[in-house]
């Protein structure tokens, strides 16, 4: 049963993915306008309008081998990208919730949590192609964090009495991941972080609410984003990346292991 749950997660990850690449492109394009948008998906290089078998998540840009049917173009890799890598957010969001769980507070609990990491997945995609994070998308992203955040301690209280930890822990993740970025926000004027990852990093403590975890994607976060600009730097090229998909892969890594983790102290 849970082999059947996690093969459902991936196949809906990958149908959120390329909805999701779908319309942060139509976003952009909206935003630059830059060309006019139709309802259906099509090439960007040829303006055909693709059938539906060539829009088969993951499967259509296998079998195309990442052109376009008509044109022979390259379909941008950022598609796939986005479809696998949502696919696997969605898995590691969901493999370790017991479906069989009656309790209504956690099943509300993970359907927000599935929300929020879709929000995310937006932001990761849109932040990677365009090097921008949409206001709109990130105070979403804020609300549903606060949402999580007091289900979870409405969740805990329900089984404990109060105690401060409620109170502190989220405002020190809040500092550690929101607070650290504004910081080198201030102090660089926007040269070493963009003006919206303080904010995402914000939304992703308050749904982690754990210092120890946000510690922890503070540390996967700058340490992926490190190691993809090595080669760069290595070859004397400057390049500028974009926190956004390291910060929401971490999350859902951490997230996703958050039991482990915080038995470690």
């Amino acid at each position: 049963m849970r082999l059947i749950y996690g093969i459902f997660l991936f196949i809906l990850g990958a149908c959120f993915g390329s909805f999701l690449c779908c319309q942060a492109r139509r976003q952009h394009l909206k935003e630059t306008k830059s060309k006019k948008l139709g309802n259906r998906s099509v090439c960007l290089h040829c303006n055909k309008q693709l059938k539906w078998y060539d829009n088969l998540p993951i499967i259509s840009w296998l079998l195309l081998r990442g052109k376009c049917r008509y044109c022979q173009r390259k379909i941008g890799v950022a598609e796939f990208v986005s479809e696998v890598c949502t696919a696997l957010a969605f898995v590691l969001t969901g493999i370790n919730f017991d479906i069989f769980n009656p309790d209504p507070l956690s099943w509300i609990i993970l359907i927000i949590t599935f929300v929020f990491v879709t929000i995310l997945c937006f932001l990761a995609i849109y932040d990677g192609l365009y090097g921008e994070l949409p206001s709109i998308v990130l105070i979403s992203a804020i609300i549903l964090s606060v949402i999580i955040l007091v289900f979870n301690e409405v969740n805990y209280l329900a089984l404990h009495p109060f105690s401060l930890d409620l109170v502190w822990k989220p405002v020190l993740s809040a500092f550690i991941l929101g607070g650290l970025y504004l910081i080198l926000y201030v102090v660089s004027k926007g040269r070493w972080v963009g003006d919206g990852d303080w904010i995402l990093g914000l939304s992703i403590a308050m749904a982690i609410h754990e210092p120890l975890l946000a510690l922890f994607v503070l540390f996967v976060a700058n340490l992926a984003a490190c190691l993809v600009m090595a080669p760069f730097i290595k070859k004397g090229h400057s390049k500028k990346i974009y926190l956004g998909p390291f910060l929401v892969g971490a999350y859902i890594l951490v997230s996703s292991c958050s039991g482990f983790l915080l038995s470690l102290i």
